[in-house]
């Protein structure tokens, strides 16, 4: 029997079982934190609908059923039992009302992509292969302002206005990143965490880094972003290991 036969009732079910099995393998990559962070996927035209974790449910634990359904033009969303957490709200509510290419939005607080953000410089220049993936494709939030209320979810919104542009490292907080789909945010956040950890590891040496010129790095990022399909393969092996473990995301 299939995951959507099993809740027939129950729409969106394949985005669903996608964004439980992210949760869980962000925690596998010990990018969570606690029961805060949180991802969301919009689930109508306008991004104003979207699905989005439960208030402060650890992330091994989510189930594609448990997943909220948020709308932001509702006056009611926030009164009831299983209301978001109200930074979720306000940083999700914000991206998917303001920014038309955020359809999925995952907000972490990662080891090494919170180090960069830790910098003074936030900056991550091309050093090896999986940093040109984000060649002049990140945004620096430099004007943190405390907990992300709805205010602050519209002003980080409103920095993505380049649609190339689809991470944001979040200066003094974590990054925030965007996509298309699932598998699609869910790569690009694995690789920037990666990129970053790279980053970090070279810099710990004190020796100097080999940073790759402007024109390869683009020529890099331009070869990664038509490379076919390797985010949904991705998150195809993930689920696999997941179905194989007898895991209980898709339920």
């Amino acid at each position: 029997m299939s995951v959507t036969e099993l809740h027939p009732n129950m729409d969106n079910w394949q985005e669903r079982v996608d964004l439980a099995a992210a949760f869980r393998w962000t925690v596998r990559l010990n990018m969570h934190e606690a029961v805060a962070n949180h991802f969301s996927l919009a689930i109508n035209d306008s991004g104003t609908k979207f699905l989005m974790n439960p208030n402060q449910m650890h992330f091994s634990r989510i189930k594609a059923s448990d997943l909220l359904v948020v709308d932001v033009d509702d006056p009611e969303a926030m009164n009831g039992p299983d209301a978001p957490d109200p930074t979720a709200w306000g940083l999700h509510g914000g991206m998917h009302r303001h920014c038309a290419h955020a359809r999925c939005a995952m907000h972490v607080h990662s080891p090494y992509a919170t180090a960069l953000a830790a910098l003074a410089d936030s900056r991550l220049p091309p050093v090896d292969q999986n940093a040109c993936m984000f060649f002049d494709r990140v945004v620096v939030d430099e004007n943190y302002g405390g907990l992300a209320f709805e205010e602050e979810g519209v002003r980080c919104a409103q920095l993505f206005d380049d649609p190339r542009k689809k991470v944001m490292v979040m200066g003094n907080h974590g990054i925030m990143v965007i996509g298309d789909t699932v598998a699609d945010t869910f790569n690009r956040m694995f690789y920037f965490e990666r990129a970053c950890q790279t980053y970090l590891l070279a810099l710990q040496t004190g020796r100097p880094l080999r940073v790759l010129p402007d024109d390869v790095a683009e020529k890099t990022a331009r070869e990664i972003e038509e490379y076919p399909e390797q985010d949904l393969r991705h998150l195809a092996e993930l689920k696999a290991i997941l179905d194989e473990e007898g895991s209980t995301y898709a339920q």
